[in-house]
C-alpha cells in the first residue's frame, strides 16, 4: 500500500522559485500591489504570516486578486488558524514548530503544511509521519548551513526550507546543499520600502533573489 502523503502538491509550490518571501502586512491596501511586485520579481510562492490582525484578509485579497500568486500562510500555531487560512484561500501553510494536534489537523485539512524543525529529533518525528519537507527554523541561530549539511546523510528522507536570519548572501550557501529545496526570507521586503509603497524597488530586489538557483544534480 502506498504511504499517505501529508503534503500533497507542496513540492511543486516550493520549486516555483528558490526563495519564498516571508511577508508581514498590516495595511490591506498594500496586499495586492505587494503581491504583484513579488510575482513580477519571480517569487510567486508567498508566505503571509499571521503576525497582524489583517493577515487573513490579506490572504483573501491575494488569493482572489493577484494572478500568478501562490499565497500561503505562516506562523500557524494551531488547527483553528490552519482552518481559517484554508477558508481564506491559502494554498499552503507554514508553522514554526510541529505539535501532534497541528500535524493531525493538517493531514485531514487538505492544506499542505510545512512544519518547523530545529533538531534531528524533530526531523525524525516528521519522517515517521511520512513528511518529506520541513521548515528549518530559526535557521541561523539553530546552526545554519553547516547544521543542515550534517543532517543530509543520516536523514536523506527530509528536505528543508531554511528560514530565520537568511540573507541574500547566506541563501546561496543553503541552496548548494542537497537537502535544501528552497529558502524563506524577508530581506527583499525592507520596511521603509514597503512603507513608501515603492513596489518597483520590491520587484528589483526580488529579481536578485529569484536569480539564486540550486546546482543541477544527477
Amino acid at each position: 500500500m502506498t504511504a499517505h502523503d501529508p503534503q500533497p502538491g507542496l513540492e511543486q509550490l516550493l520549486l516555483r522559485a528558490p526563495v519564498v518571501p516571508v511577508v508581514v502586512i498590516s495595511r490591506l491596501e498594500d496586499a495586492a500591489p505587494l503581491a504583484r511586485a513579488l510575482v513580477a520579481g519571480g517569487l510567486p510562492a508567498i508566505e503571509v504570516t499571521l503576525r497582524t490582525a489583517a493577515a487573513l484578509e490579506v490572504i483573501r485579497i491575494i488569493a482572489g486578486e493577484v494572478e500568478g500568486a501562490e499565497v500561503g500562510v505562516g506562523t500557524v500555531l494551531n488547527p483553528s488558524q490552519l482552518e481559517q487560512a484554508r477558508q481564506a484561500g491559502a494554498r499552503f501553510a507554514v508553522s514554526p514548530g510541529a505539535t501532534r494536534e497541528l500535524l493531525d489537523a493538517a493531514e485531514t485539512s487538505g492544506l499542505p503544511l510545512l512544519p518547523g524543525v530545529a533538531t534531528a529529533s524533530d526531523a525524525m518525528a516528521l519522517i515517521a509521519r511520512n513528511y518529506r519537507f520541513a521548515k528549518f527554523f530559526p535557521a541561523e541561530p539553530a546552526g545554519g548551513a553547516p547544521y543542515l549539511k550534517a543532517l543530509a546523510q543520516p536523514l536523506p528522507q527530509l528536505r528543508f526550507c531554511p528560514t530565520g536570519g537568511v540573507t541574500l548572501e547566506s541563501a546561496a550557501k543553503y541552496l548548494s546543499l542537497p537537502n535544501v529545496i528552497c529558502v524563506g526570507g524577508s530581506w527583499m521586503l525592507k520596511p521603509d520600502v514597503i512603507a513608501a509603497q515603492d513596489w518597483a524597488a520590491v520587484t528589483a530586489a526580488c529579481r536578485h533573489a529569484a536569480e539564486l538557483r540550486q546546482p543541477k544534480r544527477p
